[in-house]
């Protein structure tokens, strides 16, 4: 006699996902060829994708197409984008941003240039801190990664508890959940190079130094 799966068996229920002739791109390659990438077993990319086994099995030999949510979940777990899920070409991006490029920006005294592409999983930036900034200010606290590297001036960091004074050279990688805050340390203000993590969440902010004015800004 055939039995039903055991409650809990998945989080995602069969019953919610899409016929195959919904009209999705099948999407069975690239999720064996993804998760072979990452090194997992099927039981081990179902744990992280909160599926079954077996589920992640029917959609890995297109016996079962995923729904958006589930593909979004899929696109998180392999640390890649639903468009490479669906098999769609992107735009080459161009690697190289030039020397007098896009213009600089300021906001509340801070000024900063595009050192890196738009449209990737991270932002990079150079970054003038001016003089007298960073203590007192707002402490920030977000999802994702850090790293700043000192070109001019001394730069004053907070990661929690801890003071540090980085000088030219110098260079900081941390996790964005440590509350932390920044400052030029020397009167003409500090230079760095900074690079943040881009994650999609209401707390991801971008971080260096006061209440944001910009959406764009490093603040």
């Amino acid at each position: 006699m055939t039995t039903g799966p055991a409650p809990g068996a998945e989080t995602h229920a069969d019953a919610d996902e899409p016929p195959e002739d919904e009209g999705l791109p099948a999407v069975a390659p690239q999720l064996r060829e993804l998760r072979r990438r990452a090194g997992l077993t099927l039981e081990a990319a179902a744990a992280r994708a909160r599926l079954s086994p077996a589920h992640l099995s029917r959609l890995e030999t297109g016996r079962r197409q995923p729904s958006l949510p589930l593909l979004l979940g899929l696109a998180r777990t392999y640390g890649t984008t639903v468009s490479e899920l669906l098999g769609e070409t992107q735009a080459v991006a161009d690697p190289i941003v030039r020397a007098g490029g896009p213009g600089a920006r300021e906001a509340d005294g801070w000024t900063y240039w595009q050192a890196g592409g738009s449209g990737r999983g991270m932002q990079a930036l150079r970054v003038h801190v001016p003089p007298g900034r960073g203590q007192g200010e707002l402490v920030r606290v977000h999802p994702g990664e850090e790293w700043l590297y000192v070109l001019t001036g001394t730069l004053r960091l907070h990661l929690g508890e801890a003071e540090y004074l980085l000088e030219p050279g110098d260079s900081a990688h941390f996790d964005s959940l440590t509350p932390h805050r920044i400052g030029a340390a020397t009167a003409t203000g500090t230079d760095l190079l900074f690079v943040h993590t881009l994650l999609q969440s209401s707390l991801a902010g971008l971080c260096l130094g006061g209440a944001a004015t910009n959406p764009t800004s490093p603040r």
